[in-house]
């Protein structure tokens, strides 16, 4: 097959405890990291980056209203974030969109010396990695 998106992520859906604040917290990232806003409807909103998007939904049908990062499922996202610059600048900023850096003893190298990245958790659970690219 000689399509590029073979085998690439097509889609990521999180069920979220509350549609208003993920959009915002949410939205605030992806929009920082190149995603337009795709898809909107009553229960969710998504946003895309080339073939990938990523939807946020408050599903009727949630089990738990809490999110767990160290529980079986999803730990983290990790994304291609830019220079360091614009790692440090996302970073900075993400207290004020309802993110939480974490190991800030240990940054940007929480993921070893070589490695130069932001990890960061919403007021949810979620975490993401901005990890530089330079």
């Amino acid at each position: 097959m000689t399509d590029e998106s073979f085998g690439a992520l097509h889609h990521v859906e999180l069920w979220v405890p509350e549609l208003a604040r993920a959009k915002d917290q949410w939205g605030w990232l992806l929009t920082g990291l190149g995603y337009e806003q795709y898809q909107d409807w009553p229960q969710g909103r998504s946003w895309r980056r080339g073939p990938t998007y990523i939807v946020v939904e408050e599903s009727p049908d949630l089990s738990s209203r809490t999110h767990r990062r160290t529980a079986p499922g999803l730990n983290h996202l990790a994304f291609h974030a830019g220079t360091r610059t614009q790692v440090d600048t996302m970073a900075a900023t993400a207290p004020a969109h309802g993110w939480t850096e974490l190991f800030p003893e240990k940054y940007p190298h929480a993921g070893g010396p070589a490695h130069f990245a932001a990890y960061l958790v919403n007021l949810d659970g979620f975490e993401v990695e901005l990890i530089a690219t330079d």
